[in-house]
């Protein structure tokens, strides 16, 4: 029987060792990322390839698994620093624009949305947990920190989640006055608030203690109590109230 060019060339047509020189419209159907989500579906995809989708064509020289795979490189292949990205590292790859940076950003984005749209099943906080849940949807992947609050009425059922502030690495600012005009308009009894570290290192810091305080003392004035803080560092995280630190 004839050899066929692929039965030729041993280990060729992998999608994890093609050469350069061989554009991709010549590899094997299903080697082709996009083909082979429509031939396999999904799961079958590395995320290499599920990436190169999205980066959708490539430069001169290079291919748009060789795009990804770059990509990926910058955090060491890890999604959830993957996911961390801002839009001028992903930017430091060959091939990758501003228009394109924006794209991935946009996915990182809707991703965070459809997460936190999801995870509200059950609206009723009974231990930290449920609260840090809710809340690492929201921000436990972010590159900066953030700072939100549940409101909860009698029963310990989320009435609104509500951001407060975003800032930078090392810290946002945080406005008592605004968290519990907050309160205070939607009617409620409790809130629990909480903020990010992208460090992944979930012990307080001596500002926020104080911040803690603050605004337990100032809820009690206002008949509103702070049930707890939580702070979200990747998947773990401090729940003030657990500790006593309230």
């Amino acid at each position: 029987m004839k050899k066929s060019f692929m039965d030729s060339q041993p280990g060729l047509f992998s999608s994890s060792s093609y050469e350069n020189r061989i554009p991709m419209q010549f590899w094997a159907e299903d080697d082709i990322p996009i083909e082979k989500l429509l031939l396999k579906g999904s799961a079958s995809l590395s995320d290499a390839e599920l990436l190169s989708i999205l980066i959708g064509s490539g430069v001169a020289g290079e291919n748009t698994l060789d795009t990804a795979q770059k990509l990926l490189a910058l955090c060491q292949n890890n999604l959830c620093k993957f996911w961390k990205l801002g839009i001028s590292d992903l930017q430091k790859v060959k091939g990758i624009g501003k228009q394109r940076a924006c794209q991935i950003a946009a996915m990182f984005a809707l991703a965070r949305r459809r997460n936190a749209s999801e995870i509200v099943v059950k609206p009723k906080i009974s231990r930290s947990q449920d609260a840090y849940t809710i809340f690492h949807s929201l921000m436990g992947e972010l590159p900066y920190e953030e700072f939100w609050m549940l409101l909860l009425n009698r029963a310990n059922k989320i009435v609104k989640t509500v951001k407060i502030s975003e800032g930078g690495i090392s810290g946002t600012v945080v406005d008592p006055k605004k968290i519990f005009c907050i309160a205070l308009e939607n009617h409620v009894s409790f809130i629990i608030i909480s903020h990010c570290h992208p460090s992944g290192v979930c012990t307080p810091s001596e500002a926020d203690m104080k911040i803690t305080k603050k605004l337990k003392d100032a809820g009690a004035l206002l008949e509103i109590s702070v049930l707890d803080h939580i702070i979200v560092a990747h998947d773990v995280y401090y729940s003030f109230a657990d500790e006593g630190t309230m």
